[in-house]
């Protein structure tokens, strides 16, 4: 019998690329504020409901009738700058905390997005140097934000929904996610170099995304674990030392960049998941490939 995977965000950029990953292996339940139709077919394996992730009820009706395996928490405000702080904030925790306790006390596995801005460099008035490079998931987390703060605070929700419920939460910390054919990056790296500094101009494809997704889904590991998902290099083509030097002034203390090699780490990944990246910019900034479609031809 195939498991059934809870996907929340479903529909959004990001979203669409998990769902049609995850299907390759499990039933996936597409949730979004919006449903595309009763008129339109779905196509196999991807049901579809509409669900406000802030309300209690609806999520814990949503996981009662869905009997996940796992849940792929991907709904959020992405950006602070285009809404209010406390209305990014307040839904960012609220729909954390709502989806990650309903699948907890469900016993369902989570896999959800945090975020690289949880450093605290993306958003930052003034961009600090990262304390050490490359960086791992132990560098300090200092958010100026509220999109980063919201993601400190969700990874403190996913550390107790695991202690509490003995399940597995893997908070995945993507970087800048780009699409096949459409590297917004490579628009930055022909700018200033401040436009990559907030997250040292690193990246990562959305298949990736997708991928390190579906790797965590399948791995076991106990209790919470943070994950990076980042391309191998960094999108700009120069040595990331080079970069960061001349951005800041200097080098950390402790520095053991390799040319081009991203400043986020993903051996933590490699070793708990099986997982590394596959896709660079070099390739993927010019392919030309379809997006994932959710709805039956």
């Amino acid at each position: 019998m195939t498991e059934t995977v809870v996907v929340t965000g479903g529909l959004g950029r990001s979203g669409r690329w998990l769902c049609d990953r995850l299907a390759e292996q499990y039933r996936v339940v597409c949730v979004d504020l919006d449903h595309p139709g009763w008129e339109v077919p779905e196509r196999e394996r991807i049901d579809f409901r509409a669900v406000d992730v802030t309300d209690g009820g609806e999520v814990r009706d949503l996981v009662s009738e869905c009997d996940p395996a796992g849940v792929v928490h991907w709904a959020a405000l992405p950006s602070p700058e285009r809404h209010a702080g406390s209305r990014v904030f307040e839904t960012n925790i609220e729909a954390t905390y709502t989806v990650l306790d309903a699948a907890g006390r469900a016993g369902a596995d989570v896999v959800w997005a945090s975020s690289e801005s949880a450093y605290g460099m993306a958003f930052a008035e003034e961009t600090p140097p990262p304390a050490y490079l490359p960086m791992d998931e132990d560098h300090p987390m200092a958010p100026e934000d509220p999109y980063g703060t919201s993601k400190v605070a969700g990874e403190e929700v996913a550390k107790m929904v695991a202690r509490r419920d003995g399940v597995s939460v893997a908070s995945i910390r993507p970087s800048w996610i780009q699409y096949p054919g459409e590297y917004n990056c490579r628009d930055v790296a022909e700018s200033e170099l401040s436009g990559g500094a907030g997250n040292c101009w690193s990246y990562v494809d959305v298949r990736d995304v997708a991928g390190i997704v579906a790797a965590a889904l399948d791995a076991e590991f106990d209790g919470h674990e943070a994950f990076h998902a980042a391309a191998a290099e960094n999108y700009v083509g120069r040595p990331t030392a080079d970069l960061v030097e001349e951005f800041w002034g200097d080098l950390p203390a402790r520095c053991a960049l390799d040319g081009e090699q991203s400043a986020l780490s993903t051996a933590k990944a490699d070793g708990l998941l099986d997982w590394s990246p596959e896709y660079g910019w070099r390739e993927a900034a010019a392919e030309e490939i379809d997006g994932p479609n959710l709805l039956a031809e």
